[in-house]
């Protein structure tokens, strides 16, 4: 992509379509991918994109053993690409206009129980850093957020007080998540005791909620080596993820009697097809009782 035309698509992606930083790099690497796919092939560039060449890329791409979530993701960077393109005269036709997602097999989520949940948050130690990975597990399980929204998130979007957090996701849509008291009491024990030790001088004007060693914003990686480390010495290594804790959430509010339009917005879910796959918990939860107690299941 040239330069300026994937500076024009950086600025289009951000303010024209609101989307948050993990998705804008994740639709300019697709794009970027179809283009070397392009160059490899016959030469071709973005804008001489034909029909068939999206075909046969997504083609190349289930060939490959690439999921369909993943080509469904790169479907969507590169129908995003083109109407930008057509939009600004960089083509005449849409050649992504017509091409078909493949269909998902939505598989049941895996979440832990609560006995579980309870087992890995009492890891953490007494030091600061544990101090702040207890509170990121408590605020991971409390609020159902993603990994991005935890570490974008910043001091002045916690109110201890009132009980609350407020959280921009990924769609750029603020919603306002209710704490418990097991993630307040974390939370305030962690910004009291914790962070300050955390943070070097230099650094003491960061707005970051979570900081890492370095006394800066905690990173992606940063939070899923903490939680497999957790998760290894709980013995339960190959069976968590942070997707795993939001999952956690989801299922155990539903166990619990939540409608689905209030776990939507708790989970700022798009679209509430997103939240329906967690109906699966009840259905399994409920085959299970009457298998356990009715005389004639």
């Amino acid at each position: 992509m040239m330069r300026d035309h994937a500076e024009s698509f950086l600025v289009y992606l951000r303010e024209g379509r609101n989307m948050s930083g993990n998705t804008v790099e994740a639709y300019l690497r697709d794009v970027k991918e179809f283009e070397t796919f392009l160059r490899d092939r016959d030469g071709e560039n973005l804008t001489g994109a034909s029909n068939t060449d999206l075909i046969a890329y997504l083609l190349a791409l289930k060939n490959d053993g690439k999921s369909s979530a993943t080509v469904n993701r790169k479907i969507s960077s590169l129908r995003t690409f083109y109407r930008y393109a057509r939009e600004n005269g960089l083509v005449s036709e849409d050649p992504a206009a017509h091409i078909k997602a493949p269909k998902i097999e939505r598989k049941e989520p895996e979440y832990l129980t609560v006995a579980e949940v309870d087992s890995l948050i009492a890891l953490p130690d007494r030091s600061a850093k544990g101090i702040r990975d207890r509170a990121i597990l408590e605020l991971l399980y409390a609020t159902g957020l993603r990994v991005s929204e935890i570490i974008a998130m910043n001091k002045d979007d916690v109110n201890l007080k009132m009980g609350f957090i407020i959280c921009t996701g990924e769609h750029g849509k603020a919603r306002v998540i209710p704490l418990g008291r097991p993630a307040r009491v974390a939370l305030e024990e962690y910004l009291q005791e914790s962070r300050g030790k955390l943070l070097r001088p230099e650094e003491h004007e960061t707005e970051a909620l979570f900081v890492n060693y370095t006394g800066r914003r905690a990173t992606r990686q940063g939070l899923w080596k903490l939680l497999k480390k957790y998760a290894k010495q709980a013995g339960m290594e190959h069976k968590i993820t942070p997707q795993t804790l939001r999952n956690s959430f989801a299922a155990h509010m539903i166990q619990n009697g939540a409608d689905l339009k209030s776990l939507q917005e708790l989970m700022g879910h798009e679209d509430i097809s997103a939240t329906q796959v967690y109906l699966s918990v009840t259905r399994n939860r409920i085959k299970d009782v009457y298998d356990r107690t009715h005389p004639r299941a």
